[in-house]
Parts: C-alpha cells; sequence; structure tokens
C-alpha cells in the first residue's frame, strides 16, 4: 500500500471477488434481467466507495482503476469539490420543473457550457444520458435540415436506445432489435488504420470517398448530416488519419451538411484537448457530450449553433423535445464543479502529458511483443489491440478477457472493448498518480510476459 486512499496502490485482503461480491452476485442473478451483468467465478466485484483512482469493494479490496468507470470520472472518483457542489445544491433543491419553472442553475450551466464549447456552439438541448443527447442531436438535424436521416459509420457506438441504436454501426447490438429499428441512417467505413480495407491511406482518401458515394446514390437524397465520433471508442479506441475529420467538415460545407460530433466519450480532456475535435481545428453543427460533463451523474447535452438551433419552434407551453429531469439541479451542480476542477487542476494539459508518458512506456514495452498489434490513442485515451499473430492480425478476443481476469486478480480495472472484443481499452482518471501507472504497467508486463506466440 502507498498514498492515501485514492492515490494509492492495490491492496488485497481477500481472494477476488471476495465472499461478499460473490454473495451480492447471487442475488444480483435472482432480482436483475440476465442481460445486464456479466456473472462468473472471476467477475464481478461490487464496489463499496471510490476516491481519485482507486476503488474500494465490498470485501476491502482495494483497486487502481485504469476506466474511470466508462471513462466518467475524469476529475477522480468523488472529487470533493463535486460532492460539495451535490451536497449544497441537494440541500437547496433537489428537483425542479426543467421546461416549465427552471432551476436558476440551469441557466449558468447553459451559460458555462456555451462558453467552453468550440467555435459558435452557444444552445444546448440538455439530457439525462448520451444516448438521449444524440437523439436530441437526430431530431434537432431533421427540424434544421428538412432531412430525416443521417449518415453514421461502420463500428460506432453512440447508445443502445432505439434511435441511437439506430445510428449505431455494432452489429452486436443492433441484430436482436433489427426489426424495431429506424432507418435514420446510412453508414460508410470508419477509417481504421490497423485493420484498413484500403491499405495505406494516411489521407482517408478512399474512406471520405466512400462518403461521399453513399451521399450521391440513392439514400443521400434524405441524409441531413453527417454524425461520427472524432476517434472511436467502445469501436476500439481508433484514432482515425489526420486528413479524415477535416474532410468531412468540407464535404458538410459543399453539400450543405450538418457536422454532428459525439463527443460523449471523447470530451473533457480525455484526448489532451477539451474536446478531440480541437486536435484537427474542426467544429461541429452539433456537438454531443456527456460522461465526463459531470465526474459521476447522469447527464448530457446537444450543443448547437444559434442557427442550427434557432430552427426549433418556439415552445408554446409544450416543448417537443423534454423530459421531467430535464436540467436537473444536482447535476447542473455537479457539472458546473466538474468543469471548474479540470480548469484549475489544469486536468486537459494532464492528459495530454500523462497520456504521452504511458504511451510512451506502453510502447516501450510492448511494441515488439508478438500479440500486442498495435498501440493506439491520444491523451489518456488509449487502446492496446491484442492478436493472435501479428501477422495475420487475427484478433485475441481470448488474450484480452484473460488480461482483463489477470488485472482485476492483481489490484487493477480493465476494460476490453473494440469490434472484435480484442482491444484493452485504458481510460484512467486524469488525475492517476504517475506511481499508480508504473504500478499498473509492471503488472502489465508481468501478464503480458506470461504469455508468448500462441
Amino acid at each position: 500500500m502507498s498514498g492515501a486512499f485514492g492515490r494509492q496502490l492495490p491492496e488485497r485482503r481477500t481472494a477476488v471477488p471476495g465472499p461478499e461480491s460473490r454473495r451480492l452476485a447471487a442475488e444480483l442473478a435472482r432480482v436483475e434481467s440476465p442481460n445486464i451483468t456479466y456473472l462468473s467465478e472471476s467477475f464481478p466485484i461490487f464496489w463499496r466507495d471510490a476516491k481519485g483512482a482507486n476503488v474500494r469493494d465490498v470485501d476491502e479490496n482495494v483497486y487502481v482503476d485504469l476506466t474511470a468507470a466508462f471513462a466518467v470520472a475524469g476529475t477522480g472518483h468523488g472529487h470533493p469539490a463535486v460532492v460539495d457542489a451535490v451536497r449544497e445544491q441537494a440541500a437547496r433543491l433537489l428537483h425542479g420543473m426543467g421546461d416549465v419553472h427552471p432551476p436558476e442553475i440551469k441557466v449558468a450551466l447553459l451559460r458555462r457550457l456555451a462558453t467552453i464549447a468550440p467555435g459558435p456552439l452557444n444552445r444546448s438541448i440538455l439530457a439525462n444520458s448520451g444516448a438521449e443527447a444524440v437523439e436530441a442531436a437526430i431530431k434537432t438535424v431533421a427540424v434544421a435540415t428538412g432531412k430525416p436521416r443521417v449518415l453514421a459509420f461502420e463500428g460506432s457506438y453512440h447508445g443502445l436506445t432505439l434511435g441511437a441504436l439506430s445510428a449505431s454501426g455494432r452489429d452486436d447490438f443492433r441484430r436482436p432489435f433489427l426489426r424495431q429499428l429506424s432507418d435514420v441512417a446510412a453508414f460508410a467505413p470508419f477509417p481504421y488504420p490497423y485493420r484498413s480495407p484500403f491499405g495505406e491511406d494516411p489521407e482517408a482518401t478512399s474512406a471520405l470517398r466512400l462518403v461521399e458515394r453513399v451521399l450521391d446514390g440513392p439514400e443521400g437524397e434524405n441524409i441531413g448530416a453527417v454524425l461520427v465520433e472524432p476517434i472511436q471508442g467502445r469501436g476500439g479506441d481508433i484514432v482515425p488519419p489526420d486528413k479524415w475529420l477535416p474532410g468531412l467538415r468540407r464535404i458538410c460545407d459543399e453539400r450543405g451538411l450538418l457536422l454532428v460530433l459525439d463527443e460523449i466519450y471523447t470530451g473533457f480532456g480525455r484526448t489532451g484537448r477539451w474536446f478531440a475535435c480541437e486536435h484537427w481545428g474542426v467544429t461541429p453543427d452539433l456537438l454531443v457530450v456527456g460522461k465526463a460533463l459531470t465526474s459521476g451523474l447522469p447527464f448530457a447535452a446537444c450543443i448547437g449553433t444559434d442557427a442550427v438551433m434557432e430552427a426549433w419552434p418556439r415552445s408554446t407551453g409544450e416543448a417537443l423535445h423534454t423530459s421531467t429531469f430535464l436540467g436537473h439541479p444536482l447535476a447542473c451542480a455537479a457539472a458546473l464543479a466538474s468543469i471548474r476542477v479540470i480548469e484549475e487542476e489544469r486536468l486537459v494539459e494532464r492528459s495530454e502529458t500523462e497520456g504521452a508518458y504511458l504511451m510512451g512506456r506502453l510502447k516501450a514495452l510492448f511494441q515488439a511483443h508478438p500479440r500486442v498489434g498495435e498501440i493506439r490513442g491520444a491523451g489518456m485515451m488509449i487502446g492496446l489491440e491484442l492478436v493472435r499473430d501479428r501477422g495475420t492480425r487475427e484478433p485475441d478476443a481470448a488474450l484480452t478477457a484473460h488480461v482483463m481476469r489477470e488485472s482485476l486478480q492483481r489490484g487493477f480495472l480493465v476494460l476490453g472493448g473494440g469490434i472484435h472484443s480484442n482491444v484493452l481499452s485504458l481510460s484512467p482518471p486524469l488525475m492517476i498518480e504517475r506511481v499508480q501507472t508504473d504500478a499498473f504497467l509492471d503488472m502489465l508486463r508481468g501478464v503480458l510476459g506470461e504469455v508468448g506466440p500462441s
């Protein structure tokens, strides 16, 4: 053990999962849909508390979190400033009437979003989840362009509600619900340099041509926008070629289309910029954010330009798009505090420098490993693509699952991702200490060192 809880190294007191986690897993199996939580002899642990980059389970085992709980805890788990803001707001006003008699803090949050969003993005639709914010963006496209569809990308993930799922390019999630999904999206390939069907294509020329081919085809007539993640998150931490996002902006401008960027995963410092689009100097017409926006409470937003948002009709007393908890006071307070912490603690800059350190160490340790196909990412968003053979690049989901299990046993939380479930995805809290990062790297070297050629 090293340091106070939040900044310490792993501490194991029982088997993992421990007896209390196993008891809770057995109870969960009786009361939750079997589809939700993966249950096995080695998963899950049940969290009791968390702080900084540490998580403690119900058996008092302490872990270092390399996931930030799905990239949410950018400022760290339970940052005191965020907790205090929520506590103070809860004592004052727990719930408001967001689209009828709004809480005053909603105005402060909307004003703040307008100041941090890139370019002239001044007006927002607030939401309770990223998927809901994506659906708000898709509706806005229809209202602003008169065209009901968007062009989205293979491998993309925009959420699992029916509207967001209809625009997500993941067959594994879509397949059971195909008869319920709408045709709101047409799909084109996302440039995936490691597995590109185009070969070497640093300019993304072939991928951009396929976008134009879809737009020029029979489906293009009803497409009003391009919806894209600047860096694919659950698709496998895929960083596209530098010409990709500017190319999409050019295509949208030439054709009078809107560019919608889903930065739910990549926003608020995750990639070493406030928003990933800033790496390429691209400003969208609509920006969708969530996850790290509050550092822990359900909340999201679709932020747009005045010109786009003005296409919505003015409310006559019944909003066309709203929800009971729109602009929830606790979430607004958490978001304001979280943004302030990111600024004051310079977490965007820290993501860039510490991400570069982590990336450099990973490449030094594993670049030549026979089962590591590629190491990629930006800032504190990094993926290791694990393969059976570097020559064939055959994905190895089993190895990824093995690394996840072994990491948990040794006190580190990591996630698998990618369309082949073979990418080890790292998205730690932006405040993680270097001693914790180094301990993780030592652990990973041990785990992968035990794995030879397939």
